[in-house]
């Protein structure tokens, strides 16, 4: 008979998002995982197979989360303006990084890794990316400038944002100075205004 799991594994999903958003996948060592998960070698590899398989969860966990909000917050009637809500999301990425949050965004950090050579992971990388993208399509839809805009053009402003964000939550991870990576905001704001 086997034995039940003795950890909550909603709760080392969450640990192992921290463990791999703060080192990255390829950073995060199995030490890393298992101190910061707080489990043993034997359950972490029963719970979820391998690294792999733990990471992709962690980046279904994190869409679930962080890209979610995000995407509500594009699409907040609350705020009819719908460019204000794009530059609520750069301002508020660039606040985190002043506040000493120099992570960044999971999604970003494995674009840049693991999605260059692994499939399923850039697939997951994609939809959340898709998602977030897709929030700013609508956002764009209730941007008084840019509704008049056909769906084509405000696509490809879409696209364009989307890449100045990955770009911004990339170079915070990098270490990027915050005058620079301010000026990326600020260039967001022109090309919204």
């Amino acid at each position: 008979m086997a034995r039940p799991r003795s950890f909550d594994t909603d709760d080392a999903l969450e640990k192992a998002m921290h463990v791999f958003w703060t080192h990255g996948y390829e950073g995060a060592s199995l030490p890393d995982l298992l101190d910061g998960m707080g489990l043993t070698r034997g359950s972490l590899y029963k719970a979820f197979t391998d690294k792999k398989t733990l990471f992709l969860q962690v980046l279904e966990r994190y869409e679930g989360q962080a890209v979610k909000a995000g995407v509500a917050m594009l699409s907040d009637p609350a705020v009819p303006n719908g460019a204000e809500r794009i530059m609520s999301m750069f301002k508020g990425s660039y606040q985190r990084v002043v506040e000493g949050d120099a992570r960044g965004c999971l999604l970003c950090t494995a674009a840049a890794g693991p999605s260059t050579y692994d499939d399923e992971i850039a697939k997951a990388v994609s939809n959340g990316l898709g998602a977030l993208r897709d929030g700013i399509f609508v956002a764009l839809e209730s941007s008084p400038k840019h509704a008049t805009l056909n769906s084509a053009e405000r696509g490809a402003l879409a696209d364009m944002i989307i890449a100045q964000y990955v770009g911004l939550r990339t170079m915070a991870r990098a270490r990027i100075d915050h005058d620079t990576l301010h000026n990326i905001v600020r260039s967001v704001g022109v090309m919204l205004a």
